[in-house]
């Protein structure tokens, strides 16, 4: 489990960008950097740039561990077929992020909890290990105590999000099932996300 030293939103103002897209989002109001040295225009190199991207990435599913996240490529690399999609489709399958998903969390960080905490069954087995891999076909399903958490019951009936169609989701009984593995266009990312540039930034 990654361990979050700071503010969630400290990374918009730090990435640049409203990663999740949030109306809480500090960059709705300062659109630009943190510290006194933020507010000047650098240009980035292409090492940067390739930087920007992995951080990104990382960022947006709960600030995952570089340890994890090398593995999760390495695992792109070796599976057939374009390394960049094998990889959003990886972080996609992570149980914290099919819960982020389906709505049954306001955000990651808040998904991730639920998980570790055991709130979560796939195929009525209790899982708590945020990164286990959702296959296509597994039922998702909310503990009966989790099915009473105001965070939850909030999370489901809110707009800023909808549900993708690589999911399926009843909002009645608060269990989903994860149909297929998506392509990176099928992801609702309320930034641009850069896959190519990760594997550009790894492959040096």
């Amino acid at each position: 489990m990654s361990k979050r030293a700071q503010s969630k939103y400290k990374i918009d103002r730090r990435l640049g960008v409203n990663l999740w897209g949030r109306p809480k989002s500090p960059l709705n109001k300062r659109e630009y950097g943190p510290g006194q040295h933020g507010q000047r225009r650098k240009k980035p190199t292409d090492f940067g740039t390739q930087l920007m991207a992995k951080q990104k990435l990382k960022g947006y599913y709960g600030n995952i561990g570089e340890r994890q996240f090398r593995r999760l490529y390495q695992e792109a690399v070796r599976r057939r077929g374009d390394t960049g999609e094998n990889l959003i489709q990886l972080l996609e399958r992570r149980l914290d992020a099919v819960v982020y998903r389906m709505k049954f969390a306001p955000t990651p960080f808040a998904s991730r909890q639920i998980v570790n905490h055991g709130h979560i069954r796939v195929n009525g087995r209790r899982v708590n290990i945020p990164s286990f891999q959702v296959k296509d076909g597994d039922v998702i399903e909310l503990s009966a105590k989790a099915k009473q958490m105001a965070l939850v019951l909030e999370a489901v009936v809110s707009g800023e999000r909808d549900v993708p169609d690589y999911l399926s989701v009843d909002r009645q009984a608060l269990k989903g099932t994860f149909v297929r593995g998506p392509a990176v266009a099928d992801v609702p990312y309320p930034v641009q996300m850069e896959p190519s540039l990760v594997v550009e930034f790894y492959s040096r």
